[in-house]
C-alpha cells in the first residue's frame, strides 16, 4: 500500500475479503466518501467507520478540476492523498481493518491498468465503474455503454485486480449503471445489473442522475432481483428506507465536500460583512 505500511498490517487480500464481507442485505454498509488527507484521516477516526471510499467529484473538486476533467493521474493523485490518511490513522490503531473502495469513474481508457495502478498507488479492494463512455478532455459527448461493451470492461477490471495481487472473487466492483440519465426504466437497470453480478461484479449501483428520484418501492424491486446486491445514494429514501428496501451498501457522495464548502461560503459572507463594517469605521 503506501510507504507507511508495516510489516504488521493487514495485506491487501485480508483488506479485500473483509470489505467483501461487510455487503451484507441484513446489515447495511453505510460508507462516508471522503476526498482528501483530513477527511479521510477524520472519518477513518470515528468508531462507526467500517470502511471508506472516495467520490470522483468532489476528488477533482479538492483539486480545482470539474469531474468530468479528473485524469486517471489525477485521480489517483488524490487516492493517495486519503490513503495518507487513513494510514495516519491506523499507524495509531493497527487492529482496525478499513478497507478503501475507489471512484473509478468509467474505468478510463484501460480498466485493468485502471484498477492495477490504483491498487498499487493506494492500495483499494474495491471500486466503482460506471456504463460511461467520457472524455476527461471533453472532445466528444459522453455516451452511455452497451451491457456487452461494458460487460467486457468489469471483467477486465477484475484482471487488473488480479495482476495486483487481489483474487477476483475478492474484489469489489460497485458497478455503477446510468442508464436512468439516458431514459432508462428500472427494468433497464434490472436488466443491466444483472449482467455486471454475472460479470464478477459484487453489486450494482444505481442512482438517478438527476432525472429520476429512485422510490423505496423501486429500490425494493431491484435489491430482490440482485439478491440484495443493490447499491444506492439514499436521496429520499434515507438510509432507513433503502435498509428496509434491503440494499446491502449506501454511499453519501459528494455530500461532506459539499458541507465543507457551504460552511466556507459562510465564512466568507462573515468575512466580508466584517470587512465592510471596519471600512466604514476606519473612513469615517
Amino acid at each position: 500500500m503506501s510507504s507507511t505500511t508495516t510489516a504488521t498490517s493487514p495485506s491487501l487480500t485480508e483488506l479485500a475479503r473483509h470489505f467483501r464481507s461487510l455487503h451484507q442485505p441484513s446489515n447495511l454498509l453505510i460508507l462516508t466518501n471522503v476526498h482528501d488527507t483530513p477527511s479521510a484521516t477524520l472519518i477513518a477516526s470515528l468508531p462507526q467507520t467500517t470502511a471508506l471510499a472516495s467520490a470522483s467529484y468532489a476528488v477533482a473538486e479538492s483539486q480545482g478540476i470539474p469531474d468530468a476533467a479528473l485524469t486517471l493521474d489525477l485521480n489517483l493523485k488524490g487516492l493517495a492523498a486519503i490513503r495518507a490518511g487513513i494510514d495516519a490513522w491506523t499507524s495509531q490503531h493497527p487492529d482496525k481493518l478499513l478497507p478503501l473502495s475507489a471512484d473509478l469513474q468509467d474505468g478510463y481508457e484501460d480498466p485493468a491498468e485502471t484498477v492495477k495502478r490504483a491498487i498499487e498507488t493506494a492500495g483499494i479492494v474495491g471500486c466503482n465503474i460506471e456504463d460511461l463512455d467520457t472524455d476527461p478532455e471533453g472532445s466528444r459527448p459522453v455516451r452511455l455503454r452497451s451491457i456487452e461493451e461494458n460487460v467486457a470492461r468489469l471483467k477486465s477490471a477484475l484482471q487488473g485486480a488480479e495482476a495486483a495481487g487481489i483474487p477476483a472473487k475478492l474484489f469489489t466492483i460497485n458497478a455503477r449503471t446510468d442508464v436512468l440519465g439516458f431514459d432508462g426504466t428500472i427494468d433497464d437497470c434490472i436488466t443491466r445489473g444483472l449482467a455486471y453480478l454475472d460479470a464478477g461484479a459484487a453489486c450494482v449501483f444505481v442512482w438517478g442522475v438527476g432525472k429520476h428520484v429512485i422510490t423505496k418501492e423501486e429500490a425494493a424491486k431491484m435489491a430482490k432481483a440482485f439478491g440484495g446486491r443493490l447499491s444506492l445514494q439514499p436521496g429520499g429514501m434515507g438510509v432507513k428506507g433503502a435498509r428496509e428496501a434491503g440494499a446491502s451498501r449506501v454511499s453519501t457522495g459528494p455530500y461532506l465536500w459539499r458541507q465543507i464548502k457551504e460552511v466556507e461560503a459562510q465564512e466568507k459572507e462573515k468575512g466580508d460583512i466584517m470587512r465592510k463594517a471596519a471600512l466604514e469605521i476606519l473612513q469615517g
